[in-house]
């Protein structure tokens, strides 16, 4: 009899964290989730991490405070060390394990490119912009790849904004459709790069299953502009209105609830040329099916 498949999550507590566990365990995998709350193992655990990861699998992190925040001098540093520290704990641990884990999944962002609303942004030739939440992206994936492991492959998921009913950023924006400030944001030019949160855990176990390494844009080949992504947030909803926020409107509801406005205001246009040149399908390509089975799903409870 085999011995049981190993998969290590760190930061796996959160939204995508959840879903991969979920899956993981329908398909017979022992899960360990390191986490400085409510995980098997703490980062402070250096050994114990070494140990986990022996003869691991894969190992996935996920782990990094949130953006949706203030950038407040003190977020802005905590937001980086979060990044920074837990990956390059997981990289020496590797480099310590007789028996390292196949692979190694880092997040990273697809905010890394520039704002964009003229062409999408591929793995070999987007454009890497500006701001701070660039220079997280960059420093995140330098200290990831800084690390040379000949029996680990390595891969970093820039990862486009996550639609899910029980996490990540669908919620917000049902919120303003369902009142009625559904609207375009902005000038309603600024695209928007998503992934069905189904799609990511498959990606995952795509990458697992295959021998490819380097940066993959973890998105949907489909971005919308926010205008086509309100209208049909409306459709769903059955809200025949939408008033639209300027700009203006919109940095000062940022502050007012304590987060930025470069997360609803920039242009993110990503596509996954190197996800789908290797062979991978999408589960859900187009915005109005996603919506139509997340939304659904909601509604039925």
């Amino acid at each position: 009899m085999s011995a049981q498949k190993k998969i290590i999550l760190a930061g796996g507590t959160g939204f995508i964290g959840r879903h991969l566990q979920e899956f993981y365990q329908r398909l017979g995998y022992q899960i360990l989730v390191i986490s400085r709350n409510n995980g098997d193992l703490r980062w402070s655990d250096t050994a114990g991490i070494v140990s986990a990861l022996e003869n691991a699998e894969l190992v996935v992190n996920l782990a990094g405070k949130s953006v949706d925040c203030r950038y407040t001098e003190k977020n802005k540093a905590r937001v980086f060390s979060s990044r920074l520290e837990t990956t390059r704990t997981l990289g020496e641990a590797i480099l310590a394990c007789q028996n390292p884990p196949k692979l190694w999944i880092n997040s990273s962002t697809a905010t890394i490119y520039r704002h964009a609303e003229d062409r999408k942004m591929t793995e070999k030739d987007g454009e890497i912009g500006t701001g701070f939440s660039v220079e997280v992206g960059k420093a995140w994936e330098k200290a990831f790849f800084s690390f040379q492991l000949p029996a680990t492959r390595q891969a970093a998921l820039r990862i486009a904004i996550v639609l899910g009913t029980d996490g990540g950023a669908l919620a917000p924006y049902v919120r303003m459709a369902r009142f009625g400030v559904g609207g375009p944001q902005g000038n309603g030019r600024e695209m928007f790069s998503w992934i069905h949160i189904d799609d990511v855990v498959r990606i995952v176990r795509f990458l697992e299953q295959r021998q490819l390494s380097g940066v993959f844009n973890t998105a949907a080949p489909h971005a919308v502009d926010n205008k086509t992504l309100m209208r049909l947030l409306r459709q769903q909803v059955k809200m025949p209105i939408g008033l639209p926020i300027p700009a203006p409107l919109l940095r000062l509801g940022a502050g007012i609830i304590g987060t930025s406005s470069e997360l609803l205001l920039k242009s993110r246009w990503v596509y996954p040329e190197h996800l789908l040149k290797n062979g991978f399908t999408f589960l859900y390509s187009n915005l109005e099916d996603a919506l139509a089975e997340l939304l659904g799903k909601d509604r039925k409870g």
